[in-house]
This record gives structure tokens, C-alpha cells and sequence, in this order.
């Protein structure tokens, strides 16, 4: 299906590994190499296949003529020097999220590969649940009417981070939905947030966008909450939609409720919310494969270069707010 991609995985943590059974699963013998500087993960890739070579030195991939795709799935500080070396080298990228740390960098890699007419992805996943795929067609065929107020909530107990702030570890994937639902840029990004644990690393942020015809969002992000809520709210003038992404069952549902104005009155309208189907499809291989088909197609990626950058302006900007 996918003979034309020879891969490599750069990257083996929890994350990484789960992109290399998702490889091994689509290519097959066509995942040619797992590289990561700690030695150790070659057991983990052996366990997936004893086919799978393994490497922990970087100029392996990178001078490879074999090799045409590279999925990134380092630590985010490692993202543009990798990225940029695979690029010159002729190879399309699937990088994690953040692609890079600073959307100037971000504008560099998308010069660069198109100078080498490459490929670059950045892997916001959740743009790829069948969920989200499903409430974006109930928005185009106008189930909800007109977008008002989008807002999300991304809520646990830890993981705490050192390197980087709530905003940037969690907010990401709601601001890159946000974007994708919404369709623009907001004309305005308001942030306010606290920390506790850490001087100046953010603990919990509450991030305000305005968007062009009155639709305004906002993303509570949290490592400091008793329990786990992944809760997505899309508000229409003829309807919501609900995704929870951390319910096991009725992740996605459908509210006929709002209000019309009649005259000089305000009458709401309400009925019981409707239970939404879906396909049942893995996100990351669903990601991985529009990854492929970008390279095999000459496609544009949902999530290219631009949508990446369009995401971390948003979140510098956001940050620019939290440290005034």
C-alpha cells in the first residue's frame, strides 16, 4: 500500500515507540531503522520486530539514500536541528508537536523544504480522532449553525514538567483544534495564569481567543486537578456539540438547544442530546497515513508547516500575556 515510503523513527521514548508499532503495523519491512542515542531501546524495537534495525547515531538517517521519511519524536529542543538536517538531506518529515520551539524557526524549515519540495507535518494527532474528523463535517453541513463560543478543557493530576510550562505542554492540541474548527487566525489572544510547584513555570493557564464574526474560545489547561477531563465544547445559534474525549462511552454528543430571538424576546429551545457515531480508527494511524499519502499524492498535510506556525504564534503570544 505504502511501497513507495522508506521510514526511519528518530526516537524511542513512550511516544516514539507507539509510532514505531504503528509503523511496523502500516510498512511493514518498509520501517528500515528506529534511531535513539539510548542504547537500551533496542530491546523495545526488537520486541515489535527482530527486522527493525536499530542505530544510536544520528548521521545514519540523516545520510541515508534509502531512507525518504523520517517521523521525529524527540524531545521538543532536539525538534528544528533534526528536522532541518533531515530536510536537507531529502527526506519528507512527521515531527511531534511542538515542531519547533519558536515559530521563526518554524518559518525557516518551511523555506527549506520547499527548496528541496518536501514535505513537512507536525504531529497534532488529535486533528486525526475520528471524533474531531466527524464534529468538523457537522459544523460545514451546519448541524450547529453559526460558531459562537468554542471551549476546551484539558485537566489532570501531573505529568509536572521542568522544561516547559501547562500552556505549552498541554494547550497545544486545543489551540491547533480550535484552529481547525474556526478555519482563521484570532485577532486577539488574552492568557492569565499561576504557578505553584515552580517559580515561573505555570501550573494551571486560562487562555481567551477572539476570532473575526463574533466567535470567541477559551482553553483551561491544568496539571494541578483531582481528576482527568478532556471535555471539548462547540457552541452554535442552532446547536452544541460535546466531545469528552476521557468518557469511555458517548464520547460525542449532540445538544438541539440554544436560544432564538423573537421580537423583542429571548426564548430558549431544548430537547435531550443525541448520542453521534463515528468510525472506529486509531488517531496516530490515521495521522501516520495521511502522512504517507501527503508524500506519495505530493498532497498538502492538514497539519504542514503553516498550521504549525499559525499554532505557535498563538502560543507565544498567549505566553507574552502570562509573563507581563
Amino acid at each position: 500500500m505504502f511501497e513507495g515510503i522508506k521510514l526511519a523513527v528518530i526516537g524511542g521514548g513512550k511516544w516514539g515507540i507507539n509510532h514505531v508499532k504503528t509503523a511496523h503495523k502500516l510498512l511493514g519491512k518498509n520501517l528500515l531503522v528506529v534511531c535513539d542515542i539510548n542504547k537500551s531501546v533496542e530491546e523495545k524495537v526488537k520486541e515489535i520486530s527482530p527486522d527493525i534495525k536499530f542505530c544510536n547515531n544520528l548521521e545514519n538517517v540523516f545520510k541515508s539514500e534509502e531512507i525518504n521519511a523520517v517521523i521525529i519524536a524527540t524531545p521538543a529542543e532536539t525538534h528544528y536541528e533534526i528536522s532541518k538536517m533531515c530536510l536537507i538531506n531529502n527526506k519528507h518529515i512527521l515531527t511531534e508537536k511542538p515542531l519547533t520551539l519558536l515559530s521563526t524557526e518554524t518559518t525557516n524549515l518551511i523555506e527549506i523544504a520547499e527548496k528541496y519540495n518536501k514535505k513537512v507535518m507536525v504531529g497534532h494527532v488529535l486533528l486525526f480522532h475520528p471524533a474531531i474528523v466527524k464534529l468538523k463535517s457537522m459544523i460545514e453541513d451546519g448541524v450547529i449553525g453559526n460558531i459562537q463560543y468554542i471551549y476546551s478543557n484539558r485537566l489532570n493530576l501531573g505529568t509536572i514538567r521542568k522544561e516547559e510550562n501547562i500552556l505549552w505542554s498541554f494547550a497545544p492540541h486545543d489551540v491547533s483544534i480550535i484552529q481547525y474548527l474556526v478555519g482563521d487566525r484570532p485577532v486577539s489572544v488574552y492568557a492569565e495564569g499561576a504557578a505553584f510547584l515552580q517559580e515561573n513555570i505555570e501550573d494551571t493557564t486560562l487562555t481567551f481567543l477572539k476570532y473575526k464574526n463574533n466567535i470567541s474560545a477559551h482553553i483551561f489547561v491544568s496539571w494541578l486537578h483531582p481528576f482527568k477531563e478532556q471535555r471539548l465544547v462547540v457552541i452554535g445559534d442552532k446547536g452544541m456539540i460535546v466531545f469528552e474525549d476521557s468518557l469511555k462511552e458517548e464520547k460525542l454528543k449532540f445538544y438541539k438547544k440554544g436560544f432564538n430571538i423573537v421580537g423583542d424576546s429571548i426564548e430558549k429551545f431544548e430537547s435531550d442530546y443525541e448520542v453521534v457515531t463515528f468510525e472506529s480508527k486509531q488517531a496516530l494511524e490515521e495521522e501516520q497515513i495521511h502522512f504517507y499519502n501527503s508524500i506519495l499524492n505530493d498532497t498538502v498535510p492538514k497539519t504542514d508547516g503553516y498550521h504549525a506556525k499559525e499554532v505557535l504564534e498563538i502560543l507565544e503570544r498567549a505566553q507574552t500575556k502570562l509573563n507581563q
